[in-house]
């Protein structure tokens, strides 16, 4: 059987596309919820090899032996590490079950991440798509249903990050350009821009490099956010993330 594209070759019509060295497998016990979380995933990490495997060989609700060996394969070519994300524990236990008949060095290099199925893969793609390691790339999808469910309004939450409320750090304001702000490309964008420093940077009180946090904190066009800075690279990541949102992303 013929698996479906993925986000960063077939689907891009054909072209030879540079992908980064951690790929993502989708595990689905639905072929259209797997291939549409890559769909997703991919509008924001486009160099980032993402495989779906969603339901069975006959194209029914299900998982596959066959279709998830198949998509490991594809996924772990060329030495790439793969972080793996499923939907329900019986997509786990395929997972487990093809790892087991797995060539050692290949399953040396595959993580299943204990993550949502939609947010842990946009999260993992665009820390991917920024050049993280299969550890980073892991810890940003299991990460990502706490850091989506920190949105929630009160900023003042506990699990607020102890860095944003460092009071030596770095601050500016800026206004977003976009009409409809910190959607998902945008955040994915600004994302990846935070990341690149060494340095905290929040965005209104949420995590910068968290594509879900600033997409939760439903930033409209037109608004001004608080941009805050800390760490070796903090005077840099301000400016860059600050020149980011000022540029409209492109959208203005």
């Amino acid at each position: 059987m013929r698996m479906p594209p993925t986000s960063s070759d077939e689907a891009a019509g054909g072209d030879a596309v540079s992908v980064v060295s951690v790929a993502l497998v989708l595990v689905s016990h639905s072929m259209d919820l797997a291939a549409g979380t890559v769909a997703l995933a991919g509008q924001m990490a486009p160099r980032v090899a993402m495989i779906p495997a969603g339901g069975t060989d006959e194209g029914g609700l299900g998982t596959s032996f066959e279709l998830v060996t198949e998509a490991l394969d594809r996924a772990s070519a060329d030495g790439r590490s793969v972080v793996v994300l499923t939907d329900l524990g019986s997509a786990v236990l395929t997972t487990e079950t093809v790892l087991e008949f797995a060539d050692d060095a290949v399953a040396a290099r595959v993580r299943i991440a204990d993550a949502p199925f939609v947010e842990g893969a946009v999260a993992a793609a665009v820390a991917a798509e920024g050049g993280a390691d299969v550890a980073s790339v892991l810890e940003a999808a299991e990460r990502a249903g706490s850091q989506y469910a920190r949105t929630a309004p009160d900023l003042s939450l506990p699990s607020t990050p102890a860095w944003a409320r460092v009071p030596s750090g770095l601050r500016a304001s800026a206004v977003l350009r976009n009409p409809l702000g910190l959607h998902a490309r945008p955040a994915a964008q600004l994302a990846r821009t935070a990341s690149g420093f060494d340095a905290a940077v929040t965005v209104d009180g949420v995590d910068a490099a968290s594509v879900l946090a600033l997409i939760g904190l439903g930033t409209v066009g037109g608004r001004e956010v608080t941009v805050t800075a800390t760490g070796p690279q903090a005077r840099a990541a301000l400016a860059a993330v600050v020149d980011e949102i000022e540029s409209g992303f492109g959208e203005a």
